[in-house]
């Protein structure tokens, strides 16, 4: 090698050890900087959690449905910083004088401090005279936080109450999200003001996002019949993704309507509706300590009153008001965390409903049968598993089961039209339909509800983190 050369050799490998050196500076540097970066990051995020990215649910609809006005309701939400940073967490709802209510809450022997209240102001007659209100906030159960969580229920429910004109007694509230956590009632209340000047009777959207927790879209849905002398308008919003196998109503949801009508018969036609939508559907079959449901009727419709449950009108309000519940039960189902399956369950020919309720709902609770789902996996085997462990009245000799329209199996075993690959491609639609025939009687319920997969271990191994 010429020595000209050689020094070139020496100088390019001096240059490139040179440039070694200060590559790694520089990345020392970066990544310290980065390290410093990523420890303020987290400092700041363990003083205020900023809100998690959510993918939302594919068996999500299309969007939030155009919900109509309904007149004598106001809505409002916003950011009270409860769990986390940038995320609206707090509606309200300011109903007009004549307001009536009817409501439905968890039995669960844990229920939550305004679960309680609720119950309480419910009792006895309404003064339907005096305005009311709707307070609700996410992030935050207020459950099982002893003698705390009534004064957090009181500190709430009393600054709305001074804001808006109406009595205490009037004012219910609603919480959801981490049990046994104190209350930070004063984020709520130092936030009222700025919520009463924003209420909008157009609001509704945004308060159906300010009640979600792990939910990942809105839920909303309307309905409208023609009363005696004009319309009469029915509207409503949930919240529920997980913890969802009710004993009364379901997660949270509050209903709208301008009738005209008695609380006590608001009450009975509520309650009436509750079997077949709200209390038809589970996803884990875990029963919070939180659920409630309120049903608020204005009296603004320019339609006549419903004073008579056997009246068409009152009839036509009742099935409207079941669609729009069972819409919104079923919106919870596709929003079960992790879902990837939308899945009902029919039971017929039971000893008696209870019975048929009872085998549906060990079916749509069972683990088995739900990771089988997930798995695309046609084991209707764990479908005759959950019939057995239901505690109802069967016999193996008188039962059939269906996936979709395929007979499975049917007086006593394996049914001679089995398909395995026609069954094997139904389970990769992503809507399902179980059915259950017990031979037995007229008895007969259906319920909905979603697979197991992994992601909902995700969500709730890291629920308050």
């Amino acid at each position: 090698m010429a020595k000209n050369d050689k020094k070139k050799k020496a100088k390019s490998d001096k240059a490139r050890e040179a440039g070694k050196a200060a590559g790694k500076a520089e990345a020392k540097a970066k990544a310290s900087a980065k390290g410093k970066a990523k420890a303020g990051k987290a400092k700041a995020a363990k003083a205020a959690p900023a809100a998690k990215q959510v993918l939302v649910s594919p068996l999500a609809p299309a969007a939030f449905p155009d919900m109509p006005v309904i007149a004598g309701v106001e809505f409002a939400s916003g950011a009270a910083g409860i769990k986390y940073q940038g995320r609206t967490d707090v509606m309200l709802v300011r109903l007009a004088p004549g307001t009536a209510i009817a409501g439905a809450f968890t039995r669960s022997s844990t229920r939550a401090a305004c679960v309680l209240d609720c119950q309480d102001k419910l009792k006895g007659a309404q003064d339907t005279k005096a305005g009311a209100a709707i307070v609700v906030n996410s992030g935050n159960a207020n459950a099982f936080t002893g003698a705390e969580g009534q004064r957090g229920v009181d500190a709430v429910t009393g600054a709305v109450a001074q804001a808006l004109g109406v009595p205490a007694r009037r004012v219910f509230s609603s919480s959801t999200g981490v049990i046994g956590e104190p209350l930070p009632a004063q984020k709520i209340v130092s936030i009222i003001g700025d919520l009463q000047s924003s209420l909008d009777a157009g609001g509704i959207a945004g308060a159906a996002r300010a009640i979600m927790t792990t939910d990942t879209f809105p839920k909303g849905a309307a309905a409208e019949i023609a009363g005696e002398g004009g319309p009469i308008r029915i509207a409503g919003i949930a919240k529920g993704s997980g913890m969802i196998a009710p004993d009364m109503a379901t997660m949270l949801v509050y209903l709208f309507t301008d009738a005209t009508i008695a609380p006590k018969l608001l009450q009975r036609i509520l309650s009436g509706l509750l079997d077949e939508t709200f209390n038809a559907i589970t996803v884990d079959s875990d029963t919070s300590t939180s659920d409630a449901l309120i049903l608020a009727a204005t009296g603004k419709s320019p339609a006549a009153p419903i004073a008579d449950l056997r009246s068409r009108v009152a009839r036509d309000f009742a099935a409207a008001l079941r669609g729009v519940m069972l819409d919104l039960a079923q919106q919870v189902v596709r929003d079960g965390e992790g879902a990837t399956k939308f899945v009902e369950v029919r039971v017929t020919g039971a000893a008696s409903t209870a019975d048929a309720h009872r085998v549906a709902m060990a079916i749509a609770n069972s683990p088995l049968v739900k990771t089988a789902i997930a798995g695309e996996d046609a084991n209707w085997g764990r479908v005759v598993a959950a019939v057995g462990k239901s505690g109802a009245q069967a016999d193996r000799d008188r039962l059939s089961i269906r996936f979709g329209d395929m007979v499975l199996a049917e007086n006593g075993w394996r049914a001679p039209s089995y398909d395995e690959a026609a069954t094997s491609a139904y389970m990769k639609g992503d809507s399902l339909v179980i059915g259950v025939d017990l031979g037995l009687g007229k008895g007969a319920r259906t319920v909905w509800t979603c697979d197991l997969t992994h992601r909902y271990i995700d969500i709730n191994a890291d629920y308050r983190s």
